[in-house]
């Protein structure tokens, strides 16, 4: 009796199973047709076996065509290296591997499918869904299309307002050069010889051009610069002074300098002007005073915060300008570091300021930053990479770093010293040798490297070679390289309108028979420089 009641449960269970196994089987036959997604079973050799309807349905292919076909001519020539990659990963590791790729439709176009493959236990077959991912492929693809059409629309933007006040100053400054001269041709051609004022205000336009260009080339990052190692600590308690009689009574100053602050390698002019501009800018915040703070800092920059400014990991020295100002909304907080971009009244900033500061701070290998609240005020940090050298520069007789030493009575120069000019500007050439000539010099001159090379070639004497670095063809720094071939221990003045002299390898600055000047230069600069350099020993 027990046995036939055990036999009979046993029947029912098997039943069960079996209602259950059929339901399953049911139900997974259901998601097989209604599916979405391309369903597949295939193996490693290229074959497919079993196909869901949705694959005609997305690709227009049929099951009879497709599993005749092997699955690698479905795949996109340009896709099928990484999809047999994926297959054979998941053949050797088997475990799930997902990758996307192109599949070919009937109609001859591509369809983006995004792939998760599974392999049998036996490593003969595999499973696989895919997904349509076209769209998305499509969206993501406009969206960099219209990303790309934005920051060039930016920088366009930035371009236009950089060349309008690029266009606005030296129209201004060559209205005073020219209108300075013509002044002085007419009343030299009336006679009269009162021509001082005008050639002064000349001289002042020229000086202010020759500040603009410098900040323009500081903002690009190719400005000259005469980096040395740097304390701030000692630069920032020598421009005090300065500081206090530049923004006047209604600030305090504060110094907060950092115990132990290690040293940096940058240039000490670019340093100070930083500095002075931004206590000035800070002063104009603060129009009923206030209280100016000068910081510097060690800073010790980890991964995740360098990767954010956009730097290496490492350590650093920072220089902070805080003042309790009116501060800046965020619109323009944004546009800070623009060129030519100010809040102040037309004729009371250039807008060349902190992009000056920012293009300073990225070419000695820094950074810039500004944080600022409107009625809380702004502070300004300038990071500089620290140096490991103790050793400090102090600069002569109280001269900044790139003061220029004028000839003294052991330095007069040999008024029989030949010089050769290679300038391809005329008029530059033209002013160049009318200056030397007058100073007794015998002066031959070049307008290319090629005519440069024939006169080193010969047996004329040549004491100084005075070359524009960006000379057509040629360069200025090969010029002088080949002319030391041909003539060792020649001296070399280089004459530079931007910043390839600052990195010229075996014939830059650093010795005395090499030197670099940024043009413009005053004429009395170069003629000192030219005297130094002729000088008998």
């Amino acid at each position: 009796m027990e046995q036939a009641q055990a036999e009979e449960d046993l029947w029912n269970l098997n039943e069960t199973l079996e209602d259950r196994v059929v339901e399953r089987t049911r139900e997974r036959d259901r998601l097989w047709e209604l599916s979405e997604d391309l369903l597949v079973v295939a193996n490693f050799k290229g074959e497919l076996l079993r196909v869901s309807p949705s694959w005609a349905r997305l690709l227009g292919h049929g099951e009879a065509a497709l599993l005749t076909r092997p699955y690698g001519d479905l795949i996109h020539p340009d896709d099928l290296p990484t999809a047999l990659a994926s297959l054979d990963a998941l053949r050797v590791g088997g475990r799930p591997v997902r990758f996307e790729n192109r599949v070919l439709a009937a109609d001859g176009s591509w369809r983006w499918i995004a792939w998760l493959l599974s392999a049998d236990p036996n490593g003969l077959e595999f499973h696989g869904v895919g997904r349509d991912v076209t769209a998305e492929k499509a969206a993501t693809q406009a969206l960099r299309v219209a990303e790309e059409q934005l920051r060039q629309a930016q920088k366009m933007e930035a371009l236009g307002q950089l060349t309008g006040g690029v266009a606005h100053d030296f129209n201004n400054l060559l209205q005073g050069i020219g209108g300075s001269l013509e002044a002085v041709e007419r009343r030299l051609e009336a006679g009269r010889t009162d021509i001082a004022q005008f050639s002064r205000a000349a001289r002042v336009s020229v000086e202010r051009a020759a500040t603009l260009t410098q900040r323009l080339l500081a903002f690009s990052r190719r400005q000259p610069l005469n980096p040395d190692v740097l304390d701030l600590n000692v630069l920032v308690a020598g421009m005090a002074d300065l500081v206090r009689r530049s923004v006047g009574e209604s600030i305090r100053i504060e110094l907060i300098p950092a115990e132990g602050l290690w040293h940096t390698w940058a240039d000490a002019n670019q340093v100070e002007s930083v500095l002075l501009n931004l206590a000035i800018n800070a002063r104009d915040a603060m129009p009923d005073g206030g209280r100016l703070t000068i910081e510097t800092s060690n800073t010790d920059l980890g991964e995740a915060e360098a990767a954010g400014l956009g730097m290496e990991r490492g350590e650093y020295v920072t220089l902070a300008v805080t003042d309790r100002g009116l501060g800046m909304p965020p619109d323009v907080l944004e546009r800070a570091f623009e060129p030519f971009f100010t809040t102040k009244p037309l004729g009371q900033g250039t807008g060349l300021g902190l992009s000056q500061l920012y293009g300073f701070a990225k070419q000695s290998g820094g950074h810039a930053r500004i944080d600022s609240e409107v009625g809380k005020g702004t502070s300004v940090t300038l990071l500089l990479p620290r140096h490991l050298d103790t050793r400090v520069a102090v600069p002569a007789d109280g001269a900044g770093p790139a003061t220029m030493r004028e000839a003294g009575p052991r330095d007069m120069p040999d008024r029989g010293s030949a010089i050769l000019v290679v300038e391809d500007e005329m008029i530059v050439a033209m002013v160049l040798v009318e200056t030397l000539e007058e100073q007794g010099f015998t002066v031959v001159e070049a307008a290319e490297a090629q005519g440069a090379l024939r006169i080193l070639e010969s047996s004329a004497p040549i004491d100084l070679l005075i070359t524009d670095v960006g000379l057509p063809g040629i360069d200025g720094r090969r010029l002088a390289d080949m002319a030391r071939v041909l003539r060792p221990g020649l001296k070399v003045l280089f004459l530079t309108g931007y910043s390839h002299g600052a990195g010229m390898g075996e014939t830059g600055p650093g010795n005395g028979d090499t030197a670099l000047i940024s043009k413009p230069v005053a004429m009395d600069s170069l003629l000192a420089k030219v005297r130094s350099m002729t000088a008998r020993e």
